[in-house]
């Protein structure tokens, strides 16, 4: 493993933590893969605010739309055996569908340009106000017109995906759940991943969550509920751990994987743009991708009540990875964007070296907090506040041990001016000194603070 990656997964954590507490999330979980193995597994939080059940990275949740990029792999493996082709039409393997979905292609379903209604017209399971649809169900919802015509636009459908589990059920002769673990979680070496619930006993599952509002409180949202005809588009339960090695596995130039290099790139090439989308975004089959920090990455997300998840591969490097949230506002795709932005940032700088090393740590002032983050032989001053803790950040060129001079600031900061470090008892940093500001380790400031303000009776702001 490189150095400046091993350097910038011991940073990652750190500021994961600091956001998880700067936005009152219950839990989440981020897994990190290179070249098929896992390089980085960390849990924070809790699995379960009610019981207070510390969230391990053992603990499945509900990916949600992540089971389309399952499912597209097992339609793409049965391409490979030559049992369909991406241009058959859906009704050749289903029978009861409205003459127009019934000529939908499979390369229209898995791209969400067959037109197909997103979700029924009740679509209370989303807000867990009936359950999931039955194959009956799906199927009266398949008989009726689709919402605009076919290849016109990019229109997400669940039901879309819903279809291609029956084009798999008639193809296979068996049930999806069972098909799918044997064709392709198996040979993937997912042992912690399954399409639906329920899951067996004793296996550790995460809670999902609600917002704050509007009860000013999260309640606990078990999200334990089976999707059952949907479950090839909104069904699969998994940990972070295997979502990352699988999706690095859907590289085209992945060494392993259950599809041969011409399906992946099929998968993960951008078929359709995302329309009326403020951020550039396309989408492939069964696939999301798009670009952060200068890098391509392809992936999906998954939105189930009380989860928000994120996995991305970035094609041709050997990483992947999955993060996971166990709340229905959990920051899983900005913090998956920070992720990239702090990944990005070492990969251009480098690991830290010479006496920049010594120099890292959080300090606080009650304005900010900064981390002290050496790269190459610099530090720079990051803000795990910010969604990109490196946007913007001075720079301190090292002129001794314990002292520097900051080589780089914006036109508000203190460019010029000296940076020190005071060591404080068996050597440790006991204050950070940033031109005339010092701050302070996070306990030393929490005792400063309630010296000063804790025993003061507060004003009602108007």
């Amino acid at each position: 493993m490189e150095s400046w990656l091993k350097a910038a997964l011991d940073y990652i954590p750190e500021w994961i933590e600091y956001q998880m507490r700067q936005v009152g999330q219950p839990g989440a979980v981020l897994a990190v893969a290179y070249r098929g193995k896992l390089v980085l597994e960390r849990a924070f939080g809790l699995a379960d605010l009610d019981r207070g059940t510390p969230l391990t990275p053992r603990h499945r949740f509900r990916v949600a739309s992540h089971s389309k990029t399952f499912t597209t792999a097992g339609l793409m493996r049965l391409r490979e055996q030559g049992k369909l082709r991406l241009d058959d039409l859906a009704g050749r393997y289903v029978a009861g569908l409205h003459p127009t979905v019934a000529r939908a292609t499979v390369a229209q379903l898995l791209s969400h340009s067959a037109g197909i209604i997103r979700d029924g017209t009740d679509a209370g399971q989303w807000d867990d106000r009936r359950p999931f649809l039955d194959e009956a169900e799906l199927r009266a919802a398949l008989a009726e017109p689709p919402s605009i015509p076919a290849n016109t636009r990019f229109k997400y459908s669940n039901h879309a995906f819903g279809l291609a589990g029956l084009i798999i059920e008639a193809l296979a002769g068996e049930a999806y759940g069972p098909w799918i673990r044997r064709t392709i979680l198996e040979p993937a070496g997912l042992e912690e991943t399954l399409p639906d619930m329920p899951i067996p006993r004793g296996t550790p599952m995460a809670s999902g969550h609600s917002m704050r509002l509007p009860l000013s409180k999260r309640l606990v949202i078990p999200g334990r509920n089976p999707t059952r005809a949907m479950a090839p588009a909104t069904g699969f339960v998994a940990t972070a751990g295997d979502l990352a090695r699988f999706f690095g596995q859907l590289d085209p130039e992945a060494r392993r994987s259950v599809l041969t290099p011409e399906s992946r790139r099929e998968m993960t090439r951008r078929h359709w743009r995302v329309p009326h989308y403020s951020i550039p975004s396309w989408y492939g089959l069964g696939t999301m991708s798009g670009n952060v920090a200068g890098w391509d990455w392809f992936g999906h997300g998954g939105a189930f009540q009380g989860f928000l998840t994120r996995s991305v591969a970035l094609p041709g490097s050997g990483l992947s990875f999955s993060l996971l949230t166990n709340a229905i506002d959990g920051p899983s795709t900005p913090m998956m964007e920070g992720v990239l932005h702090i990944l990005r940032t070492f990969a251009q700088m480098g690991a830290p070296r010479g006496a920049a090393r010594a120099w890292r740590g959080r300090f606080w002032s009650i304005w900010r907090a900064f981390d002290l983050v050496p790269m190459g032989g610099k530090v720079l001053v990051a803000q795990p506040a910010l969604g990109n803790p490196f946007q913007d950040a001075s720079e301190i060129e090292i002129k001794g041990r314990n002292r520097g001079r900051i080589a780089l600031a914006d036109g508000y900061g203190s460019q010029g001016e000296d940076a020190r470090i005071l060591p404080g008892r068996g050597g440790k940093p006991r204050e950070l000194v940033l031109g005339g500001s010092r701050y302070l380790p996070e306990g030393l400031l929490a005792a400063e603070m309630k010296r000063r303000y804790g025993g003061k009776p507060g004003r009602r702001a108007t």
